[in-house]
């Protein structure tokens, strides 16, 4: 059974996308380790990356061969400063030349040397070969993101469903929902609870919580980034930020210095219907906003559905409960994570396999259920919220304009995190005794109507959208 931490659906790195920016990046540093434990890295005298399918037709909207370069430059997309980004392309460029992990510089042309095939592998639609020349040999890898920054090769899939397979380590190991319940039912824990329960297997409460404290930290400091900064987002759309007008309009003349003070201004504004709303989508915008522009993001579980989670994290801490604190915030990302996993080991959070279902929809599942257990929920009204925000994505399309990450994709995080609160409310009233669609079956119909979707639906740019409006239109 796949055993997949929290740490693993909310990942901390660079956008726009987790699949084909942040899975691409991770896949040149297995690539550059693959090579060391085999004792060729020193000796490698070239470099050529192919990118086939959706990573070559969307890779450049998506800064894929970008990813690329910085993942073989040994840059670390959770640390590296993100204003040095375009020094290190720059110089790559100018060049001519790429300093291979930070330690050998090796002639590399990204014109040539980065080739996007538009074919597709049998595997997966996001497939990258990589080939070092030595000793006049090519010696070729090749990988696979499979979305929400997950990386494997083609040798560990299983026959039938092009799953992954690892030997679990969770002594609660949770395939579905109705074993979660099970287990829920069985020790008379919180769904947060059991999810404890599995990663204090695998490392220390302590080093839970620093975790999950950096997590949100970088959710948190990405919003405010995002309502603070001005103008329009690059790669020839020219969309104009919104979550800077958004937030001025919200906040007033409120004062605030930081982050942590931001949080009590907001609980000091006016709060009716209209300001909830307008101030949750102006913390999805912003989010994604960051994201749009390679800022630094939390993948959760993706990073084009980035904005959702923190979105709904941020309305309970500063609209539901004014009380809350890093107690709350670690449940709600425990939750998340678990039901985020579930989708993944039964459906996908690809939208180069699923289309945009698999992204917001996921995310809204997972905020939904994180929201619904902060509220009171049982276990099973959890899961009920995941079902609820879930049932209602089914079926939608990834379609971006240009291939960047930003129409539709950026209000899609807006449109998630409502729906996500909604399901958490109508959970709440809902007796589990009259539920007709458990999650299990929801998720099981996402990953159906994945299969049956057509592939220009997903995040190939060729249909919906994508095709409807044209880059001159903007």
């Amino acid at each position: 059974m796949e055993s997949i931490s929290v740490f693993d659906m909310l990942k901390i790195g660079v956008g726009p996308s987790s699949s084909h920016t942040l899975g691409p990046w991770r896949a040149a540093e297995r690539w550059i380790k693959e090579l060391k434990d085999k004792n060729r890295f020193n000796k490698v005298e070239s470099i050529k990356v192919d990118l086939y399918g959706s990573l070559s037709l969307t890779g450049k909207g998506h800064a894929t061969d970008l990813a690329v370069m910085l993942g073989l430059s040994g840059a670390d997309p959770e640390l590296i400063p993100t204003e040095s980004i375009d020094v290190v392309i720059k110089a790559i460029s100018n060049s001519g030349n790429i300093i291979f992990n930070n330690e050998k510089t090796i002639k590399f042309n990204p014109k040539t040397d980065i080739i996007f095939n538009k074919k597709f592998l049998p595997f997966h639609s996001n497939g990258m070969t990589f080939t070092a020349t030595i000793n006049g040999r090519g010696y070729k890898s090749t990988y696979y993101s499979i979305g929400g920054g997950f990386v494997v090769q083609e040798e560990r899939k299983i026959s039938k469903a092009n799953k992954i397979i690892f030997y679990c380590t969770f002594p609660y190991p949770v395939e579905n929902g109705d074993q979660l319940l099970r287990f829920c039912n069985q020790l008379q824990l919180p769904i947060s609870g059991i999810v404890l329960e599995n990663e204090k297997s695998i490392r220390s409460e302590d080093t839970i919580d620093f975790e999950l404290q950096r997590i949100w930290n970088t959710m948190l400091e990405c919003m405010y980034l995002g309502c603070h900064t001005e103008g329009s987002l690059p790669g020839g759309l020219n969309v104009r930020r919104r979550a800077f007008d958004i937030h001025k309009n919200l906040i007033g003349d409120t004062p605030y210095n930081d982050p942590i003070e931001w949080i009590q201004s907001i609980r000091n504004t006016e709060v009716k219907f209209r300001q909830i709303i307008k101030w949750v989508s102006c913390f999805a915008l912003a989010v994604n906003e960051v994201n749009a522009s390679l800022g630094r993001v939390v993948t959760a579980p993706t990073n084009g559905s980035a904005g959702v989670i923190p979105a709904v994290l941020m309305y309970y801490l500063v609209i539901e409960n004014h009380d809350g604190n890093f107690d709350d915030i670690k449940r709600f990302l425990l939750v998340a994570g678990e039901i985020g996993s579930i989708f993944k080991k039964g459906a996908t959070i690809s939208a180069a396999m699923g289309g945009c279902q698999a992204e917001i929809g996921v995310s809204s599942a997972m905020a939904a259920a994180a929201l619904c257990e902060l509220q009171g929920g049982t276990p099973e009204q959890v899961l009920i919220a995941a079902e609820i925000a879930m049932e209602h994505h089914l079926g939608m399309t990834c379609d971006p304009i240009g291939g960047l990450v930003q129409i539709p994709c950026i209000e899609r995080n807006a449109m998630g995190a409502i729906k996500a609160i909604n399901a958490s409310e109508l959970a709440l009233d809902t007796d589990p005794n009259n539920v007709k669609v458990p999650l299990d079956k929801v998720v099981q119909t996402m990953w159906e109507t994945a299969k049956d979707m057509n592939s220009k639906y997903k995040e190939t740019s060729e249909g919906g959208l994508a095709v409807g409006v044209n880059l001159s239109d903007c």
